[in-house]
This record gives structure tokens, C-alpha cells and sequence, in this order.
């Protein structure tokens, strides 16, 4: 036994009783329904909330978003950016943006428009690098699924495109909260464990708070859950977890077909390792206008 050996068990230790701890935490935070995202913009939390709202009005759905000046300067962005912008028609007013938009497309604004507040507060500060990188490849999964969708399903591409952009919001809210655990942090496999065994709960509860659809829901906690039901018709989570497997493992084509195999999601989509690839080169143009767009 070298002079090193004996401090490695204590380190051990901490790290086991941190993520014992944390997890004891995020248990509760589940059972008392407090899952909320520390400085998530409320305007964001309200235009979610009132589009949930089936017989939500186009003025009412207007003045919520007019009510944050830096929302609606966003929102007139992203309906003037490439993706949306057939006619080439610049929008200067916030009602006619909304139309073009549709309200998906305007869900997924403010997402984008809360993010990017959520990436500048204070509170997160030295965790901007994890934060963009989540940030980074939910855009990519959401172009992909938005592509997916609009190839090879009856599915709304907006609704894939929020879906896939709301994926990695499970994985947001441990990282907000681990920062306060600096040893658990410092230990990227037992981190990465709890990432993977809570996500998906974490999201539910997150996006149920938010009066997400159902379908969004699912698409969103259970895309990488290998024990999900099959059954029945293809859904958002199913091209979500395509769109996923395939950001991870585009450049390694052997993997991403192992991987597709491994989900079944493919078989209900109709789609393998070569498909994924073609379905990206031929949307190339479409995919780098929703980055863009997305921010």
C-alpha cells in the first residue's frame, strides 16, 4: 500500500454520503411537488400555462407575451428568422408573429427566451460552460426531431421540435441543484448515475407543473427509458429517442445503429443508422434555419 492509498476511501466516502444526501433531496423536492427551476422567468411560466388554456383567445395570448418587452422582441426574432420566413415577408407586429408562429412554435420561443435569462442569473455562475452544452444539444435533438417528424410521421413537427427542445430539462434542474454538492459534482461517474436514474421523474414533475400536453410529458421523461411500453402508436417519444441516439452517435455509424437496435423506436419509425444519416444531409439547410432560430 503506497502513502496515497488511505486517502482514497475517505474521498470515496464523501462522494457516497453527498449523493446520498442530494438524493434524499431531490426525493423530497419529487414528493412535495416543489420541482421548479431556481430563476426560471416567470413570463415564461405564464405563456406556457396560458396556451394550456384550449380556449385561449389570440388577444389575451398577446398581452401575456406583451408584457415582457424582451419575450416579444425575441418572439419577433424567431418569426422573422429563416425557418419560418417563407415569403420572405418581415413581421413587424407581435399579434401577426404569433400567427405565423403558432402556438408550439411560440412555446418553444419563450423556452428559448428563458434559457437564455436562466444561462445570465448570478445564482449559476461558473456553471455557464454544462449549462450551454445542455443548451447546445437540446437545439440539435429538437432540429432533428422536427425533421424526423415531418419525414416520416403525421405528427406535428412543432410539437417534436418543443419536445425534443424540452428534453434535456430533467438533467437542467440536477445540475442547478448539484452545484450546491461540490463533492458529488467533482465525481462525473456517480453524478452521471443520478442524471440517468432521476431526469426523467424530474421532468415529469417539471413539465406537469408547466401544463405541458400529456404526450409532451411522456416524450420528454421517458425517451431514454428502456423499459417503456411499445405499444401502440408511434409518438413524440419515440422520435425524441431517435432524435437523441442520433446527436450522440451521428459521427460513429456502427454505434448509432447498435444503438437505434437497442431502442426499437426505429422499427416504429421506420427508420435505421443509414436512414437517420440521409434524413440529416437532405435537411441540412432546415436544420442550421431552426438552430439559428432557436438561438
Amino acid at each position: 500500500m503506497t502513502a496515497n492509498q488511505p486517502a482514497a476511501k475517505p474521498a470515496s466516502n464523501a462522494v457516497t454520503s453527498d449523493a446520498f444526501e442530494f438524493v434524499r433531496e431531490l426525493a423530497a423536492e419529487l414528493s412535495d411537488g416543489k420541482v421548479e427551476l431556481p430563476s426560471f422567468p416567470d413570463i415564461a411560466l405564464r405563456v406556457q400555462r396560458v396556451l394550456a388554456d384550449d380556449n385561449v383567445t389570440p388577444d389575451r395570448v398577446v398581452r401575456v407575451v406583451g408584457s415582457e418587452p424582451a419575450l416579444a422582441a425575441r418572439i419577433l426574432t424567431m418569426a422573422n428568422s429563416a425557418a419560418l420566413t417563407l415569403s420572405g415577408r418581415q413581421i413587424t407586429d407581435l399579434r401577426t408573429a404569433i400567427g405565423r408562429m403558432g402556438f408550439d412554435m411560440l412555446r418553444s420561443a419563450a423556452i428559448t427566451f428563458a434559457m437564455a435569462q436562466l444561462r445570465k442569473a448570478d445564482q449559476f455562475r461558473g456553471l455557464e460552460k454544462q449549462m450551454n452544452q445542455l443548451w447546445q444539444r437540446s437545439v440539435l435533438v429538437a432540429a432533428m426531431s422536427y425533421v424526423i417528424a415531418k419525414r416520416q410521421t403525421k405528427i406535428s413537427a412543432d410539437t417534436a421540435l418543443l419536445t425534443g427542445l424540452l428534453h434535456g430539462v430533467g438533467k437542467l434542474y440536477i445540475l442547478t441543484r448539484a452545484s450546491k454538492h461540490p463533492v458529488l459534482f467533482g465525481d462525473v461517474s456517480a453524478y452521471n448515475q443520478i442524471v440517468s436514474d432521476w431526469h426523467g421523474a424530474i421532468a415529469k414533475a417539471l413539465l406537469e407543473n408547466w401544463s405541458m400536453a400529456e404526450e409532451i410529458v411522456e416524450g420528454v421523461a421517458c425517451y431514454d427509458d428502456p423499459d417503456r411500453d411499445l405499444r401502440g402508436v408511434v409518438g413524440l417519444v419515440d422520435i425524441v429517442a431517435v432524435a437523441n441516439i442520433f446527436v450522440s452517435f451521428k459521427d460513429q455509424p456502427d454505434l448509432l445503429e447498435a444503438r437505434l437496435q437497442e431502442a426499437k423506436a426505429h422499427t416504429r419509425l421506420g427508420v435505421d443508422a443509414a436512414a437517420c444519416i440521409t434524413i440529416n444531409q437532405e435537411s441540412q439547410e432546415e436544420i442550421a434555419a431552426l438552430k439559428v432560430a432557436l438561438g
